[in-house]
C-alpha cells in the first residue's frame, strides 16, 4: 500500500525557513516522479517542484518559475523521504503542501499546512 506522510510545516514569517519532510512507505521512491504540490486557500493544487531520482543517474530537480531559487526538493533514498528545504519564503508561499508521486498530485499525503505572515 502506498502511503505518504508529510510533516514540518508551520507558520513563519516572510525571509523565513521551514524544511518539509515526507515518508513514503509501500514503494521506494525510485520509482516515481516524486514531487511537492501545493494548494493556496480558495485556489486548486499547483506544481512546486519534482525529483527524478531513475535511470542510474544523479536525482535530477525541475522547479516552478515561482520557487526557483529559494526552494529545494531532494531525496533520501536509504530512508525512503523526501524534502522540501524552503528559504527567503514570501506570503503567497502560504497554502498546504503535500507530497505526491507525479507532478499533478494524483497521489499524495495528507498536506502539511504553511502559513507565511508577518
Amino acid at each position: 500500500e502506498v502511503q505518504l506522510v508529510e510533516s514540518g510545516g508551520g507558520s513563519v514569517q516572510p525571509g523565513g525557513s521551514l524544511r518539509l519532510s515526507c515518508a513514503a512507505s509501500g514503494f521506494r521512491l525510485r520509482q516515481h516522479d516524486m514531487s511537492w504540490v501545493r494548494q493556496a486557500p480558495g485556489k486548486g493544487l499547483e506544481w512546486v517542484a519534482s525529483i527524478n531520482s531513475r535511470g542510474g543517474h544523479a536525482d535530477l530537480n525541475t522547479y516552478a518559475d515561482s520557487v526557483k531559487g529559494r526552494l529545494t526538493i531532494s531525496a533520501d533514498h536509504a530512508e525512503n523521504r523526501l524534502y522540501l528545504q524552503m528559504n527567503s519564503l514570501k506570503a503567497e508561499d502560504t497554502g498546504v503542501y503535500y507530497c505526491a508521486t507525479d507532478p499533478r498530485g494524483t497521489s499524495r499525503g495528507q498536506g502539511t499546512r504553511v502559513t507565511v505572515s508577518s
